[in-house]
């Protein structure tokens, strides 16, 4: 009888999962700061992805920064004219 047969692979699932769940954490950071950086990101957000677009609206408005939606779409309704 064994006594831990399965230690090293829960050990390694483990540092998987950790490693993956970082991975995510620090990807939704880098996207959010170019969001917040470029608004011809948010422009490329806004046709590919609209709901991480209005995902990031939600969140700056929940933190009290308002008037980031109105001057895109102000800024992108100028372009096309």
């Amino acid at each position: 009888m064994s006594p831990r047969p399965l230690e090293p692979l829960a050990r390694r699932l483990l540092k998987g999962v950790i490693a993956l769940e970082l991975a995510g954490v620090f990807g939704a950071y880098a996207l959010f700061h170019k969001m917040n950086n470029s608004q011809d990101f948010r422009n490329t957000m806004n046709k590919r992805f609209p709901s991480v677009l209005e995902v990031y609206y939600q969140s700056n408005e929940w933190a009290g920064i308002y008037g980031i939606r109105e001057r895109d779409h102000q800024a992108w309704s100028a372009k096309q004219e």
